[in-house]
């Protein structure tokens, strides 16, 4: 069971130009089941906005929702982690729920309620227990009404990725956030990986000048993960039956957007989308479980590659690709372009004028021991085997640090919801002959104001 999505396409990405297009009835009509209301509220109070701080709190009492594959790992990270408390676990397989409450006793800790009445038990729990935050790792579908319901019962939430599939959703999450003034952040792991948090490093202090151009993306042969009879392949391939955009941007989207200070100086103003032919999932079906089987019938809309181009208000530039259903090695590209030089991930190189030899690419690593992000520097051996070489739990950890120091959070709500709303975007132009469609500001012009993402030091 699965909540119920709106398939609305949106011209204009506000929703009060929606409004005026005349399509509210409609919209009200699709929605009414589901408790949203279209029209946006008012701007947030001045105690709220992207440098929102909550009160600190001392232990950081938590539930989880979704203790899978992702949600397992948190967890264990979260066990490790000072000042915080697992009071509740919830999932739809109870053996889940019995596996991580085990854990959580062995590490020393009270056993956490268990909740697994069926999909929508988090509500109860999100109104029963004594919780700071609500944490879900679960199938895309169920990020927004499970951070919804946290939030309206007065717990802050966070998310994996991505925050939200559509526009309206989107939305809810920023309009929910800020009536009940509450932190919704998004996991993005990928900021807070080695070679990242480097460049941002890097970006602050100067090295690269100005930057003008980014690349990103999520290039990862997902074949078998979408065909998997358990994980990820219970429902990932679903989305690549109807959609056909950039289903998953955040990854490489996210650390580069954190470069160029999108909502903090800077913001997303349109995007244009193209994507391939599909052909990977239908060929490998064939070949895996034959041309007569079920699988092999199946039609997939998603094409293979996804390219999408971003301007930003001030005139910048971002390549994104999304590309999970061919044959590849892993890459996230992160390529970051100024006015004294360059860097890129995969492979790792940097090239800066009047320091590199000349139209000559060097090893990143040369530029380690200078640049290297005190964050890392402080917590990369305690992430070590804790989920995606470290990065996993150097962003619990900061999840934690700012509700227990009562700081911003370095990823916040109006970031979620620019960085997720790609998805929703791309499929509009993708289905309009690559038409470049507007992003909606979710900060309200905040972004003007609002002080680029500092260099922690953990």
């Amino acid at each position: 069971m699965t909540p119920k999505k709106d398939n609305l396409e949106i011209e204009n990405p506000s929703r009060r130009e929606f409004l005026k297009l005349g399509l509210a009835g409609t919209a009200g009509l699709l929605l009414s089941g589901q408790g949203k209301n279209l029209t946006p509220g008012p701007a947030p109070a001045d105690d709220y906005g992207p440098l929102f701080a909550s009160k600190p709190i001392e232990v950081v009492k938590v539930g989880f929702v979704g203790v899978g594959g992702m949600g397992s790992v948190h967890v264990q990270n979260f066990l490790n982690i000072e000042g915080v408390e697992i009071k509740a676990i919830c999932d739809i397989v109870e053996e889940k729920v019995a596996r991580a409450q085990k854990w959580v006793e062995e590490a020393g800790f009270p056993r956490p309620k268990g909740y697994s009445r069926g999909p929508w038990d988090f509500k109860r729990m999100c109104e029963e227990e004594d919780l700071d935050l609500v944490f879900t790792a679960t199938p895309w579908e169920w990020h927004v009404p499970v951070c919804v319901a946290a939030m309206k019962n007065g717990k802050h939430a966070a998310t994996e990725v991505p925050a939200a599939v559509t526009l309206e959703e989107c939305w809810e999450l920023v309009e929910t956030a800020e009536k009940y003034k509450k932190h919704c952040v998004m996991m993005e792991n990928c900021c807070y990986d080695r070679i990242e948090l480097m460049s941002l490093n890097m970006v602050r202090r100067g090295l690269l000048g100005e930057i003008l151009h980014a690349e990103a993306g999520y290039l990862h042969d997902l074949r078998e993960v979408k065909f998997s009879s358990q994980g990820e392949g219970l429902w990932r391939r679903q989305h690549s039956w109807k959609r056909n955009g950039n289903l998953y941007p955040t990854h490489g989207l996210g650390p580069v957007a954190q470069c160029m200070n999108i909502n903090r100086g800077d913001a997303f103003d349109y995007l244009v989308s193209m994507s391939s032919p599909s052909r990977g999932l239908q060929l490998y079906a064939r070949e895996k479980f034959g041309p007569d089987s079920p699988q092999a019938k199946e039609k997939f809309a998603l094409g293979d590659v996804n390219t999408s181009l971003i301007k930003t208000k001030l005139g910048k530039t971002i390549i994104l690709i999304h590309d999970t259903n061919l044959p590849r090695p892993y890459s996230r590209i992160h390529l970051i372009q100024g006015t004294r030089g360059i860097l890129q991930k995969w492979p790792d190189r940097i090239y800066i004028e009047g320091r590199s030899p000349q139209h000559q690419w060097e090893d990143i690593e040369k530029y380690a021991e200078e640049f290297e992000h005190p964050l890392w520097k402080k917590l990369s051996q305690k992430g070590e085997g804790r989920g995606h070489g470290g990065m996993d739990f150097i962003e619990d950890y900061r999840l934690v640090q700012c509700l227990r120091t009562g700081s911003p959070m370095d990823i916040n709500v109006y970031d979620a919801a620019a960085w997720s709303v790609v998805s929703a975007l791309s499929e509009k132009s993708v289905a309009k002959n690559s038409e470049p469609v507007k992003f909606p500001d979710f900060t309200r012009g905040r972004w003007k104001t609002t002080p680029p993402l500092g260099i922690i030091e953990g």
